[in-house]
């Protein structure tokens, strides 16, 4: 697919515009086609009269995070797809007794509120440690471990739409497993966390004995999504999918990881088509074998061919 020109909408747009840009470098299982136009705005302003302009244009909007979780179909992504820089918004940190607000811009990695907790002799953020992706998807999806899940963290939320930007507190969000309900067509822009003093020593260790099991356990040098689908309640993705003997199944160059079976990695040139036909080819054999309807905590955007 050659780079499109951009659309007559896409020059009104103040700030990073690139017509045409390849998406799979974005994402962490490097997958997937072209935007038709990505836009990294450099101001809050800015994003929000972007927001405002694809509204009245009738533009599509679709928002990449860390491209930790997402899917981009091999026919790329039609309208305007943002991407918000990691220093869009300034880093602020307030202690107040034993507790500390740590405000982020949600284009920031989430290995930054890590760095910063440790840095402050901070707890409470443990089980994102290793996590790879952006604070804005880990809000979007309430990233998290069976250790914990990041709204349990989280204090507020900012979110922009085309009418402006603003503060939603934690307490007025609806937070499910792997879900934020977010207002319709907002974009989160930053993340106020909220933690505490305590022992920065077993918070350490809980880390590092952690990241030691995910190295065991994971496929970490290969491309992939992490987790494919989310735990069916009383029991894990991975397990059943081993259980109807997929565990290292491939297709083309997409495969079933042989180290962890709730994993698919790339194996170089995979395509969307490749993913989804293992995502549905999962689905059917559990379904099929244990009655059970395995829900992909994939995000999938764009076109599917």
């Amino acid at each position: 697919m050659k780079p499109l020109p951009a659309e007559p909408w896409a020059r009104w747009l103040v700030g990073e515009v690139r017509p045409g840009e390849p998406l799979a470098p974005w994402t962490s299982i490097r997958v997937g086609g072209r935007a038709e136009i990505l836009f990294r705005p450099p101001r809050l302003d800015l994003l929000v009269e972007a927001l405002r302009i694809a509204r009245s244009e009738g533009v599509p909007v679709t928002v990449l995070g860390g491209g930790a979780n997402t899917l981009v179909g091999d026919g790329g992504v039609p309208g305007l797809t943002v991407k918000l820089p990691p220093d869009l918004l300034r880093e602020e940190i307030h202690s107040r007794g034993k507790r500390a607000t740590l405000c982020f811009g949600a284009g920031a990695a989430i290995a930054r509120l890590i760095n910063q907790m440790k840095a402050h002799r901070l707890v409470g953020a443990e089980f994102l440690a290793g996590i790879p992706g952006t604070l804005g998807g880990a809000v979007s999806m309430n990233a998290g471990t069976k250790h914990g899940e990041c709204m349990r963290v989280v204090e507020a939320v900012e979110v922009a739409t085309a009418e402006g930007s603003g503060w939603i507190g934690r307490d007025r969000l609806s937070v499910r497993y792997r879900h934020t309900e977010l207002p319709e067509g907002g974009v989160v822009t930053r993340v106020r966390f909220e933690l505490c003093e305590g022992d920065v020593a077993a918070s350490h260790a809980a880390m590092e004995a952690d990241l030691e099991y995910r190295k065991r356990t994971q496929p970490l040098s290969q491309p992939s999504f992490g987790s494919v689908f989310k735990n069916p309640p009383g029991d894990h993705a991975g397990r059943l999918i081993e259980h109807v003997g997929l565990k290292g199944h491939r297709e083309g160059q997409a495969q079933i990881s042989p180290v962890h079976a709730n994993w698919i990695v790339n194996l170089g040139g995979a395509t969307a088509k490749e993913v989804t036909s293992l995502i549905a080819l999962a689905q059917q054999r559990v379904r099929e074998a244990c009655g059970v309807d395995l829900e992909p905590e994939v995000k999938r955007v764009g076109v599917f061919t």
